[in-house]
């Protein structure tokens, strides 16, 4: 946990994360397909059993634990396990299937827990967990995708007023954000691969509950993008 840290910045963050969750599983349950619809109770389930993981390897301090270890901890056993269920989930033919019976405005919705997680990244660099440059008055505009995600989903999915092509613009440049602020971050964080940041790094992802950021939220969000652009290539709105 970080010292002096005010109660509403964990509180606000938790909260978000357990928005992301739901709004993943409302996602999952208004599928067209029941056989993905079933689905939702496991994968619930199974992700509240990995946030539970990361919150006791974190309140344990097992990531701030030896931080010259290579690769960081957190990338190991956090943001790995992470990446390597997404591109299972691309590269078997049940996992496409899954993804595309996904409701592509759902999806699209689900971003909007992007401009709360930008709040708080602002919040922790006035309290020092996280450098500038990790925040909107830095190098990051990720909050973009969040304010533009419910007018994207509304008017061009459900009203239908923005071409395919738009939306595929839309969520390319928003992943190009995500991929932006995770780079960012990674190279603030004390480890052997830190490159800037060194007098104010990026502390807060060691800690409880910001650590469900890069190893659920970045995930989820990095999932979705994936999805609607598989989507968008391949089927007309």
């Amino acid at each position: 946990m970080i010292e002096n840290l005010p109660t509403y910045i964990p509180l606000i963050f938790g909260l978000t994360t357990f928005a992301t969750l739901l709004l993943f599983i409302w996602t999952i349950r208004n599928s067209d397909m029941e056989s993905t619809r079933t689905k939702a109770k496991p994968i619930f389930i199974s992700l509240l059993i990995w946030l539970a993981l990361q919150a006791v390897l974190t309140l344990q301090n097992f990531y701030k634990s030896n931080p010259e270890s290579f690769p960081p901890k957190i990338m190991l056993t956090g943001i790995l396990p992470a990446m390597l269920v997404i591109i299972l989930l691309f590269s078997t033919s049940n996992g496409r299937q899954f993804i595309d019976s996904l409701p592509l405005k759902n999806i699209t919705y689900l971003h909007i827990v992007r401009v709360t997680v930008e709040l708080v990244l602002f919040w922790l660099y006035l309290n020092k967990a996280v450098p500038e440059l990790m925040t909107f008055e830095g190098r990051n505009f990720d909050i973009f995708a969040g304010i533009s995600a419910p007018f994207v989903a509304y008017f061009g999915l459900t009203k239908l007023r923005l071409s395919r092509q738009t939306i595929l613009i839309w969520n390319i440049i928003c992943l190009g954000l995500l991929i932006n602020i995770v780079l960012n971050a990674l190279f603030s964080t004390p480890s052997p691969v830190q490159r800037f940041a060194f007098e104010q790094p990026n502390i807060a992802i060691l800690n409880f509950p910001f650590s469900w950021l890069p190893t659920f939220i970045v995930p989820i969000v990095l999932f979705g993008h994936l999805t609607s652009i598989r989507q968008l290539l391949k089927h007309k709105i």
